[in-house]
């Protein structure tokens, strides 16, 4: 099972300092979530930096809110990213969650309807990616992408209609839930991929929050956690998820290998670089 690392977001001007230091060590790939109204750097930009500070580890959206964006840009977006990267880039998708609010709003989403925007949306996304004409006036769309068909795609989200997403348009699934329950969706997957007469297997992608260091690496990761989730009204189940010993990362590691994860993204939250190299050697 491969192992990425997940990056913190309070802390952009540091993050080609972690992408450099993971880029050297046991980690497979290098993730980074999405959000539109809050402190964070956005997506795209920033890992398009990292591609470029690196040159082995992958880059991963996890997972990129494509309702909140354009389609045609964004396939646009994906495939230079994908080209310019040598083919490392993973391009995980989701809707969203419902409570916030504020990004649909920013960007003039619809919360009921954001399902079927990301169906259309990649409609539109593997027709670009093909290399067809985008429309009966409309030329291609480059550039292609180091991949044929476009970039590995990942599918996260917790329902049925997210589950059935991967085995139509996707190549894989991200869990964000605990191995107590991410057993459960990865076989619902397994069984939609199979149902739909797909090739091979889906790619199974689990997360989990860590962080190790002194107690004020600790404290930071809690506090961001607490301020990221706090649009749930109470994030602290989440905050109290997340795991600080090395005993409990190389527990939920093996869990998730008994599972049949193909990868498992440990997230870090707290701006401590020097997390990249403890979590190496829980790794390693």
């Amino acid at each position: 099972m491969n192992t990425g690392l997940g990056l913190p977001i309070s802390e952009p001007a540091s993050l080609l300092d972690w992408a450099r230091r993971a880029d050297t060590g046991p980690f497979t790939t290098l993730g980074l979530l999405d959000r539109l109204v809050y402190d964070n750097p956005e997506q795209l930009i920033t890992l398009a930096a990292i591609a470029g500070a690196t040159s082995r580890i992958r880059v991963q959206t996890e997972v990129l809110v494509a309702p909140l964006r354009d389609p045609t840009l964004l396939a646009k977006q994906a495939a230079t990213l994908d080209r310019i990267s040598g083919g490392r880039f993973v391009l995980g998708l989701g809707v969203g969650d419902a409570r916030r609010q504020e990004d649909l709003l920013a960007a003039g989403a619809d919360v009921h309807s954001r399902g079927r925007r990301l169906d259309e949306q990649m409609v539109v996304m593997r027709r670009i990616w093909s290399g067809a004409p985008y429309g009966d006036d409309i030329g291609p769309i480059g550039p292609a992408p180091a991949r044929d068909g476009g970039p590995e795609v990942l599918f996260g989200g917790f329902g049925p209609a997210a589950l059935a997403r991967v085995a139509r348009w996707g190549d894989g699934f991200l869990s964000a839930s605990p191995p107590a329950s991410a057993g459960d969706l990865f076989r619902a997957v397994e069984q939609v991929w199979q149902r739909a007469d797909r090739s091979g297997t889906p790619r199974l992608v689990a997360q989990v929050n860590v962080a190790v260091g002194p107690e004020d690496v600790i404290d930071d990761a809690r506090k961001a956690l607490t301020d990221y989730y706090a649009y749930t009204g109470d994030p602290s189940e989440i905050v109290n998820g997340m795991l600080t010993t090395r005993a409990q990362i190389r527990e939920a590691m093996a869990d998730f290998a008994d599972l049949g994860a193909d990868e498992v993204m440990l997230y870090c939250w707290s701006r401590d670089t020097d997390q990249v190299d403890r979590l190496a050697d829980v790794v390693a």
